[in-house]
């Protein structure tokens, strides 16, 4: 499924890098889903050449060109939709159903920075200098070097690419060396669209080759990535030497909040598939339900009984409720996030390791875990697992306190049918996106991104592209 794309480099796919190939696997079976390209330094510096090259290009074509040209991409995506769901699930072992929705999702990111290209608005600011106006206007940043995480290989793809695209910038993609052919598709689609030949790049590689490079390049004016907190903050160290603009979208613990006034089947409804989606390996997952007293034992048997129900196994046959998680490395830390619950104390309702009979493939059982203080791993730290810690609060003061208690500030989530509790718990929630009743936080039209260990920066919406353009002030005089 690979052998078509590889590297790309100044408009052309290149099959071979300078130091080879290697194997993707399929996180389902173990197996080897194919081989694809590894950069070394030279094509990563390659990569940056063709972009400052393209820039000149790009950065000087009419918005409205540009827009035109990020609806073809979107054309070309959706006419691949059944090529590319295949080519996800195959990858992160999503279900197929998940995967369709992840490439709507992505498709929908060119679609509305397709029009944002043609509303880069400036602004004039009357001067107090006689004769003169101040007019306030917007260039694009540069090169992007843009980093993205395996759990959503096309959406977080299709965030950065866009805007960045639509801003007029050029972009060195550097995807994750487990999903690269996903990434693959989208720049696949770019090429196809007629985009200039050194405006988009791809480069897939060891971090020592490919970020360290990217990092190192002064050429590189921004850098936006996905990941985790740790790397977030070593690539702000790293920026800090050549003064790159950042934004980042880091991890998450979020808290789901189910005040005395909710119902529970309908809450029900939303929260176990949300928190199973993907295998809780993504971002904005809820890890912490924080339930009130007097719901807390129907909400969990309730929890327990629909998460037993799910169907495990293969992304690819329509049954599978839920797939495996991306790789071993993944199921050793689950363990012990299970293991450090136990030792504390709590009850595993449901799940609590690997699946009997299941001997192929990286997959963990859906996990319920009740009677956990709060400092357990399961609810102290972000799980990034198919585990449901389900915990009881009294009063409201108590709930805030401890749902603001994270490092993290990513997404919050509250159920209540009261509407000053509604409010209260937006402005009370110390998080960059609050889901009130709905879990629904990623489209193209709204901004996504936290606050604290979170990130900074804004992915999505009129505010997503404001990253990738620098401000410039003309006084003129007339």
């Amino acid at each position: 499924m690979y052998k078509n794309f590889g590297l790309y480099i100044n408009g052309a796919w290149r099959q071979r890098g300078g130091l080879g190939s290697y194997e993707v696997t399929d996180p389902a079976t173990g197996a080897a889903l194919g081989a694809t390209a590894m950069a070394d330094v030279a094509d990563v510096e390659e990569a940056i050449a063709a972009a400052a090259a393209g820039l000149k290009v790009w950065r000087t074509t009419a918005a409205w060109t540009r827009a035109d040209l990020l609806h073809a991409v979107a054309d070309i995506m959706r006419a691949r939709t059944e090529e590319a769901i295949r080519c996800l699930t195959l990858e992160t072992g999503k279900p197929l159903a998940q995967s369709r929705r992840e490439w709507g999702l992505s498709v929908d990111q060119f679609r509305w920075y397709a029009e944002e290209a043609r509303r880069l608005y400036g602004r004039v600011v009357e001067s107090r200098a006689p004769g003169c106006r101040i007019e306030v206007l917007h260039d694009p940043v540069g090169i992007v070097a843009a980093f993205t995480a395996w759990n959503f290989p096309a959406f977080l793809v299709a965030r950065k690419v866009a805007p960045a695209l639509a801003a007029g910038c050029s972009v060195v993609v550097r995807p994750s060396n487990e999903t690269p052919g996903t990434a693959m598709l989208i720049i696949d689609s770019v090429h196809q669209a007629g985009i200039p030949p050194g405006v988009v790049n791809l480069v897939v590689g060891p971090t020592t080759t490919t970020y360290a490079t990217l990092m190192a390049s002064p050429a590189v004016r921004k850098v936006s990535l996905t990941g985790s907190t740790n790397v977030g903050q070593q690539m702000l160290r790293d920026a800090a030497a050549t003064l790159k603009r950042a934004s980042m979208e880091l991890g998450g613990n979020s808290p789901f909040i189910v005040f005395p006034d909710a119902d529970v089947d309908a809450v029900l409804d939303i929260a176990v598939p949300t928190k199973f989606a993907n295998a809780g390996q993504v971002c904005v997952s809820p890890d912490r339900f924080f339930v009130h007293e007097s719901l807390h034992d129907a909400f969990a048997d309730g929890f327990v009984k629909r998460a037993s129900a799910l169907r495990l196994g293969h992304g690819l046959d329509e049954t599978t409720q839920m797939g495996p998680v991306i790789n071993q490395r993944r199921v050793d830390a689950i363990e012990r996030i299970v293991a450090d619950a136990e030792a504390r104390g709590g009850r595993i309702a449901t799940g609590g390791g690997r699946p009997s009979g299941q001997n192929n493939g990286f997959y963990f059982m859906p996990t319920v875990i009740t009677g956990l203080p709060d400092e357990a791993k399961a609810l102290a730290e972000e799980n990034f697992a198919p585990i449901a810690a389900i915990t009881p609060f009294a009063d409201t003061e108590e709930v805030y306190r401890r749902a603001n208690a994270s490092e993290y500030g990513l997404a919050a989530y509250v159920f209540t049918r009261d509407p000053k509790r509604m409010r209260e718990a937006v402005t009370r929630l110390e998080a960059g996106m609050v889901g009130v009743n709905s879990v629904a936080l990623a489209a193209a039209e709204a901004p996504f991104g936290g606050i604290k260990a979170s990130g900074m920066g804004r992915e999505g919406g009129s505010e997503g592209i404001l990253d990738y353009l620098n401000v410039k002030l003309a006084q003129v005089a007339v």
